[in-house]
């Protein structure tokens, strides 16, 4: 942010953002015949199916729209799913934290800065993983698109979002590993921070991030502390 305004609230991401994907990735890949490729395939069209829900109307969970397209992925390229010993949202819910996260959001929250979660996974799914990961602490809220029943990057998640924080856009700061996020939450008026996890790439012809950090201890030496 410029001009000596400070965000009162930060909103993350959560998958990917604050959670390691390597151990999704790797089940995934497992079970579509050790297609790593067809694992990073998934997520794609993980994020697409989810788009198409919000842009016609409907409404599944996260974890519904994951399993159909996982189904969809090995129907595609003509594989059988192998059967792992768990469902895709157990493989998300036991995902760790990145080794930066729970620093950097220790340091964020003692600069005064309101956090909260913001994810497109189930409420109940994002309080099992932070929980697991020692990281709920650090929130105040747990905001989850169930309840708007739209997907991020849908701009009226975000409005609902600083709308349930009670905080105008100017103050709020949304924090994700992901170009479609930010550009979403920087066009809904909100400043914004990329965090650079390996493999990840802004968009080009989104509006450009306040931020671009390699992880949240860089971004926490960044920004100033509210007075």
């Amino acid at each position: 942010m410029t001009g000596g305004q400070h965000s009162a609230v930060i909103f993350f991401d959560v998958n990917e953002t604050l959670l390691d994907t390597t151990e999704l990735k790797a089940y995934l890949a497992r079970r579509l015949d050790n297609r790593p490729d067809l694992a990073e395939g998934w997520f794609t069209s993980l994020l697409h199916y989810s788009l198409v829900e919000s842009a016609t109307g409907s409404w599944h969970s996260f974890g519904e729209i994951a399993e159909a397209v996982l189904q969809m992925t090995a129907e595609r390229y003509g594989i059988t799913l192998r059967d792992d010993g768990r469902s895709v949202a157990e493989t998300l819910a036991a995902m760790p934290a990145h080794s930066d996260a729970a620093d950097g959001l220790s340091a964020l929250r003692n600069m005064g800065y309101t956090l909260v979660a913001l994810t497109n996974s189930s409420a109940a799914l994002a309080e099992e993983q932070l929980d697991a990961t020692a990281l709920r602490p650090f929130f105040s809220r747990v905001l989850s698109v169930e309840q708007p029943q739209r997907y991020k990057p849908d701009l009226r998640v975000y409005q609902w979002a600083m709308s349930e924080m009670g905080q105008p856009a100017a103050q709020s700061l949304m924090v994700a590993a992901h170009g479609w996020d930010v550009g979403g939450a920087k066009r809904a008026g909100m400043h914004t921070a990329f965090i650079a996890r390996k493999g990840q790439a802004l968009y080009p012809l989104a509006p450009a991030p306040d931020y671009v950090v390699s992880d949240l201890r860089q971004l926490a030496t960044l920004i100033k502390p509210l007075r």
